[in-house]
């Protein structure tokens, strides 16, 4: 992928390249924040004594507080410097990973999760919007890539590592890690992030959100995200004590499920990226669905197995999980207007979180544990759950499709000439030039 360095109002050039991998560090420690809880569930369950229900609401809360948190930011978010937004949403969510170490009770690391969650899904939301500011249209499948890499390197480096760390120390280790690694990412970002300038609105605040909420392509945008988010975190959290309590894998090989998975993800995903450029944004997300969709019934459905059978059901399950949300973020970029873009990611963020927090309660509410084996009792429902919404969210992509077929064709959307005070032309000039830029209409 080719880089173009980006003027800044004080005539400085700051390159695409670095602003682009500080911000998947960001979105690399939001994530890995997020699911290092899946691995950790059998030692959780253990220390706390709690069951599947408990341990599912422990996972859902980080959703849910970044749901009302986001929706909350959607109000501001394309008002106030990104950059400052970034850095101010990323620090609340170090101090609340640390906190989450500290916990001394299950309603104690409740309480830290739900920080973490209001903060780091936020920072999150803020990420896509400035990827969505910089990058045109042409690039953004590749960029997006580069963002939605931070998954599988989360499960190929960070899920592993963490295991290790809880195993030879504590379950609290892992997140003290974080901690250190997201204060180095706050640093870096402090010295080298854009400090993109809010686009000029003069509209109310409550207005603008009605009308984000409202436009009728934002409208199916969103439920796009929730069948999107619906279908894998409904699975995912429970796949650990799935994998040891159903299909027998000892404790000591769960990190070899999210390093495999996180191995092949991490090859698969820049090519998804390329082929989302090239390529039908919705034909894609059908494909990928469909595979993902079976993966997901093998996986839910698997009973006592050896290693190498559940290496492959799970690697075949996280990869193709992870090869939907490439084209699907890149349609929805696509399909909003600039001036819209960070409150409509903000929201959608908030709508992404609050689904995937609903999906793992409704999990929750479907699987039990056997008393005498711990085995999880109706994990194939589950399963049927997902493919329901696989399906919802390739007919979903399409009907998006239909009201903004620009944001889905290969190459890049039909094109809109900025004008000299759009947020894109005062990025690339530095301040009120006549450089014109591509953005989508």
């Amino acid at each position: 992928m080719s880089f173009t360095p980006v003027t800044l109002p004080d005539g400085k050039p700051v390159n695409e390249r670095l602003t682009l991998f500080v911000l998947a560090g960001v979105q690399f420690t939001h994530t890995l924040d997020f699911v290092i809880v899946q691995p950790l569930g059998p030692k959780l369950m253990e220390v706390f004594g709690i069951t599947a229900g408990q341990y599912t609401r422990l996972v859902a809360i980080y959703g849910i507080a970044a749901a009302v948190t986001g929706f909350m930011a959607g109000f501001v978010l394309d008002r106030v410097n990104r950059k400052h937004a970034l850095l101010t949403l990323y620090c609340g969510f170090c101090v609340a990973t640390f906190a989450c170490a500290l916990a001394p009770t299950y309603w104690a690391l409740m309480g830290a999760r739900f920080a973490a969650g209001a903060f780091g899904g936020v920072a999150g939301s803020v990420v896509a919007a400035m990827v969505g500011d910089i990058i045109p249209p042409e690039r953004r499948g590749r960029a997006m890539a580069v963002i939605a890499a931070s998954y599988p390197l989360a499960l190929v480096l960070g899920i592993p590592f963490g295991l290790q760390l809880a195993n030879m120390f504590r379950w609290r280790t892992p997140f003290f890690v974080l901690a250190g690694l997201g204060v180095i990412v706050f640093c870096v970002g402090a010295r080298t992030l854009p400090p993109i300038r809010p686009v000029a609105l003069t509209v109310n605040p409550w207005k603008q959100v009605r009308e984000i909420c409202a436009h009728r392509v934002h409208a199916r945008g969103f439920a796009l995200s929730v069948a999107l988010l619906f279908a894998g975190a409904s699975v995912i959290p429970l796949m650990a004590p799935s994998m040891q309590f159903n299909a027998g894998i000892p404790a000591d090989y769960l990190f070899l499920i999210y390093l495999c998975g996180g191995v092949v993800t991490f090859v698969t995903t820049p090519i998804v990226g390329r082929l989302t450029d090239f390529h039908d944004k919705a034909g894609l997300i059908g494909i990928f669905c469909l595979v993902a969709g079976a993966a997901a019934l093998l996986l839910t459905n698997l009973g006592r197995a050896p290693l190498w059978v559940a290496l492959v059901v799970s690697t075949l399950f996280l990869a193709s999980m992870s090869a939907r949300f490439g084209p699907t973020m890149a349609l929805l970029l696509n399909s909003v207007e600039a001036r819209y873009r960070g409150g409509f990611m903000s929201v959608n963020a908030a709508i992404q979180q609050a689904a995937a927090g609903f999906a793992t309660m409704s999990a929750g509410l479907l699987v039990t544990n056997d008393p005498v084996s711990h085995r999880l009792i109706g994990y194939p429902r589950v399963g049927i759950l997902s493919v329901i919404f696989m399906a919802g969210t390739y007919l979903l992509a399409r009907r998006l499709k239909a009201v903004a077929p620009w944001a889905s064709a290969p190459g890049a959307p039909a094109p809109r000439v900025a004008g000299p005070g759009t947020l894109l032309n005062r990025i690339a000039t530095g301040g009120g030039g006549t450089y014109k830029v591509k953005d989508p209409a």
